[in-house]
């Protein structure tokens, strides 16, 4: 695993979690709280259109009081995102700065990558 101060000449691209779970672009808000529910590690609901970046529900958002029929879509967030070509110290200051401890990894044209992560000890990234 990858120490959080261990990151000379690391991009985002080599500190991407391996095992992205995106949520499609139609899911409901009844499906990100499903998706939550299912696993105490997810933190943040990430929407994608194909392999296009929609945006993306943290775990404890005001949104997920909704209507359990709305579209998430409609309540994600665009951002913050990180370019895989950005450096590691970068994705690390900007995952840490969310409460999610999760930054999505989007290239140029819009394509999701993955995420960059940090352990609930913030230590380490997860999955690297």
């Amino acid at each position: 695993m990858t120490l959080l101060t261990e990151l000379d000449g690391l991009t985002a691209a080599d500190v991407i979690h391996p095992r992205l779970s995106s949520l499609p672009a139609s899911a409901t808000i009844a499906e990100v709280r499903d998706f939550f529910a299912a696993s105490s590690s997810r933190r943040l609901a990430v929407f994608a259109d194909g392999e296009r970046f929609v945006g993306s529900i943290e775990v404890d958002a005001p949104s997920l009081s909704a209507d359990p029929a709305d579209a998430a879509s409609a309540h994600a967030a665009q951002g913050p995102t990180i370019a895989p070509d950005a450096s590691a110290v970068a994705a690390r200051d900007l995952a840490l700065a969310q409460p999610s401890r999760r930054v999505p990894v989007v290239d140029d044209g819009g394509r999701l990558l993955g995420v960059v992560a940090i352990d609930k000890h913030l230590q380490r990234f997860c999955g690297v």
